[in-house]
């Protein structure tokens, strides 16, 4: 019998493969990080020993969600900036941050985050925000896979302090300290948007993330009063403006893309340009509702994100995946985002979003080993049948029981192995008190 690292077992295996496949009383065998088989328990019970095992039985198996847009440290600000407007929100924020941030707050701030992250059941997330170094010293002590990297945004007093002329050369030398993509990771920038930043200086930005493969992330058409802010400026919308600089492509990722043309949807499908759609966040700030019914039929690839604990409150991708999957039915068509599409856009389609489609999302052989065990014991989950149904209308974060990122397991039977649940909870308490 070949050994394993981890063998999780026993509970229903829901792959989230092209064809849904559902393994019920399955298995998934891990060795070295990576997924070497999926099947029926019995049958890899038969051929792998273990040198961990997770017992799933009367469980979920399904892959780690993905959050494909937050900014993990403004959990520093949970709660003082609600019930504004998109353009309040900001003014307050940008001020709050440039008294607030540094690489120790946004460490301490980023461990509150993974903490709730794991708790939730998401295994990865892409953040834009300043101190990034700090954030990925954390994910590398508590084992969890943060997508990160140098931000650009022309603002005066920027809260790192480098100013803006240096920050092309700053970023270059994270990138080249990087070296190239891995499985299940790559290098990323972030281009804050088109109204923080002159078409000069995101061709630049977008010139240096091709340079190294990296993906290159901006928020762009959040709200009706940021595409007038662009318009009036450069005399485009945001992603028409983006299209004409050459700046779209498979190695983009826009954040919201709520108010779109026709065109601009058209333009998105024809350049492979992704989109990350944060539901909560979108009607919390009255930004309205992106069209994501219309992006799927074009063929757009759309993933998940949550924004910032500011803006949505928390990091709950299982609440992004239920929003999903009734705000767009708000039109009449109850067939518009369905619950299997919106389970896909938190694992699948956001790995794809990534450019990691080939690494992460799904639960197959020679895929990273980012997995959740969610209990279906609890009353509001019985009875069991159908997965994508359970995890987009009734699952709650508080059921997901064990998370596994990379085959290492960071929470078991709902305890953290790797974070001090409550001296993160203290730390961040401490400095914001």
């Amino acid at each position: 019998m070949d050994n394993v690292d981890l063998l999780v077992h026993g509970g229903d295996v829901l792959t989230v493969d092209d064809a849904g496949t559902v393994v019920r009383d399955g298995a998934v065998a891990v060795r070295r990080g990576e997924i070497v088989a999926v099947g029926p328990a019995p049958d890899l019970a038969a051929r792998y020993t273990a040198d961990e095992e997770i017992d799933a039985t009367g469980c979920l198996v399904l892959p780690g969600l993905i959050n494909t847009h937050t900014h993990l440290a403004m959990t520093l600000l949970r709660g003082r900036a609600d019930d504004v407007t998109l353009q309040g929100f900001l003014e307050r924020v940008l001020k709050w941050e440039s008294e607030l941030l540094t690489p120790g707050n946004v460490a301490a701030a980023v461990r509150l985050a993974v903490t709730e992250s794991v708790r939730s059941g998401v295994t990865s997330a892409l953040d834009m925000y300043w101190f990034h170094e700090a954030a990925e010293t954390v994910a590398r002590e508590t084992g969890w896979r943060l997508h990160t990297g140098p931000t650009f945004m022309d603002v005066p007093d920027p809260a790192d302090g480098i100013a803006y002329e240096d920050r092309l050369a700053w970023a270059r030398r994270d990138l080249e300290a990087r070296g190239p993509a891995t499985p299940g990771r790559r290098p990323v920038l972030f281009a804050h948007s088109a109204y923080t930043l002159a078409p000069e200086q995101l061709t630049g930005i977008f010139a240096l993330g091709r340079e190294f493969g990296a993906l290159v992330h901006i928020h762009a058409a959040e709200n009706a009063g940021e595409v007038a802010t662009v318009e009036v400026r450069y005399g485009k919308r945001p992603v028409e403006l983006l299209d004409s600089l050459g700046l779209l492509g498979p190695d983009v990722l826009l954040a919201h893309a709520v108010d779109l043309t026709g065109a601009e949807i058209a333009a998105l499908a024809r350049t492979g340009t992704a989109v990350a759609h944060c539901p909560v966040s979108n009607l919390k700030l009255g930004c309205g509702i992106a069209p994501v019914p219309r992006l799927l039929s074009a063929g757009v690839t759309v993933g998940l994100g949550t924004d910032g604990a500011v803006s949505s409150n928390t990091l709950d991708v299982l609440g992004a995946v239920r929003q999903a999957a009734l705000v767009h039915k708000a039109g009449g068509d109850p067939t518009a985002v369905g619950a299997e599409q919106a389970v896909r856009m938190a694992t699948a389609e956001g790995a794809r979003a990534l450019g990691l489609g080939e690494h992460l999302g799904s639960l197959e052989a020679g895929k990273r080993a980012d997995l959740i065990v969610l209990d279906l014991s609890a009353p509001h989950l019985q009875p069991r049948h159908d997965p994508w149904s359970t995890l987009a209308y009734a699952a709650h974060p508080s059921d997901v029981r064990d998370t596994v990122v990379d085959g290492r397991v960071l929470m078991r039977e709902r305890v953290l192995t790797t974070v001090d649940e409550a001296a993160a909870r203290e730390d961040v308490g401490a400095r914001t008190a």
